[in-house]
């Protein structure tokens, strides 16, 4: 059994960490706080093998509070692990800030080189220069303007942009956790000689986030999701949806209803397509056209349907028979017009999948008969 002690625990990537050690097995998490007596600090230490010191001031009421919150505890920490003879590694939150003369910035290299004193002892000491931490659980309206977004977004407030062309640098929060449990378990040699940075790092405008963070906001209206192939999206996706109070996870869909059943639209992506679910009565066709590049994927969860090909220049033929009962998929061809009939006696339910999102301006789509 490992035990663990983490400094910050209930900050954003405390809380972060703390839940991912929780469901590893044979780990045993101690924590302290910022407001913890710093005499259970001295006995956490006495007992642990390794320490993740996150705890750390940002935001005082009082400008000593950097020094007291950052440096002092830093010193603490060290002081007392020197003292009992006891070089357990320490990961460190630092900042890029470090290198700024401001109060915080500071504090925070003072802290480093408390971190650097250990090292000379004999410790391992991992620094990290973090910058623009964003993910889950991180605090809206405080340091992180990506939480602010997103918070103050899904909750229909305003939000203030001072400058839309200003560059961010971000890093995400389970990033910066995958790098901290590689230390932990020893499973990529970081070096504990030199200051630590966590990659990807992704640059983006102030104008940029926004209208990306707004524009997931919008998919209950417009159903197009973000680009998964871009993975900076995915995570600010992700994020923004943390923020949203649970009892508004659920949207309505558009139901197009006419004679034959109905319709649905249920994702769009600029990227992966579209998803689409129809019912459709016994009897009934649909289809009777073509695509040139348009390609889709047909899928029967319910019922029973004979889906029919026809070559729009070679007038070659194909059938095929499918139900819920024995799910397959059949890959509608760019040139050969189709349709698909329900030949059972329920309501037919078809899945349906588009290699684009329909675009009446040019929906790609040519009825024949087949």
């Amino acid at each position: 059994m490992k035990k663990v002690l983490i400094t910050g625990s209930n900050g954003f990537i405390g809380k972060n960490l703390l839940i991912n050690l929780k469901y590893i097995e044979d780990i045993d998490v101690l924590t302290f706080d910022i407001e913890d007596d710093r005499n259970l600090l001295k006995d956490s230490l006495s007992q642990v093998d390794f320490v993740f010191h996150l705890a750390g001031i940002n935001r005082p009421t009082r400008i000593e509070e950097f020094k007291e919150g950052n440096a002092e505890l830093t010193q603490i920490l060290v002081d007392t692990l020197i003292d009992l003879k006891k070089f357990v590694p320490i990961v460190f939150s630092s900042t890029t800030q470090a290198i700024l003369d401001n109060p915080y910035g500071i504090s925070k290299l003072e802290a480093e080189s408390h971190i650097l004193r250990y090292r000379e002892k004999g410790g391992l000491g991992y620094i990290y220069r973090l910058t623009n931490v964003f993910g889950k659980w991180c605090k809206p309206n405080y340091n992180s303007v990506v939480a602010t977004f997103c918070h103050n977004i899904a909750h229909g407030i305003d939000i203030t942009i001072s400058d839309r062309n200003k560059e961010l640098e971000l890093i995400h929060v389970d990033d910066v956790i995958e790098e901290f449990l590689d230390i932990l378990f020893d499973r990529n040699p970081y070096s504990s000689n030199k200051i630590l940075y966590v990659t990807p790092i992704y640059k983006i405008t102030l104008g940029e986030l926004a209208d990306l963070i707004y524009s997931f906001n919008r998919i209950p209206e417009t159903g197009i999701i973000p680009n998964m192939n871009n993975d900076f999206e995915k995570k600010l996706h992700s994020t923004y949806l943390s923020y949203i109070l649970p009892e508004k996870a659920s949207y309505s869909l558009v139901k197009f209803t006419d004679d034959r059943g109905f319709l649905f639209e249920l994702i769009k992506s600029n990227s992966l397509g579209q998803i689409f679910i129809s019912k459709t009565k016994p009897g009934i066709t649909r289809g009777n056209h073509f695509h040139h590049l348009k390609n889709e994927k047909f899928c029967v969860i319910e019922g029973e349907a004979v889906i029919k090909f026809r070559h729009i220049v070679t007038n070659e033929t194909a059938e095929f028979k499918v139900c819920g009962e024995e799910p397959k998929v059949v890959d509608i061809l760019p040139g050969y017009t189709h349709s698909i009939t329900n030949v059972g006696e329920t309501n037919l339910i078809t899945f349906f999948w588009a290699n684009e999102p329909f675009n009446k301006d040019k929906p790609d789509t040519y009825f024949e008969k087949v």
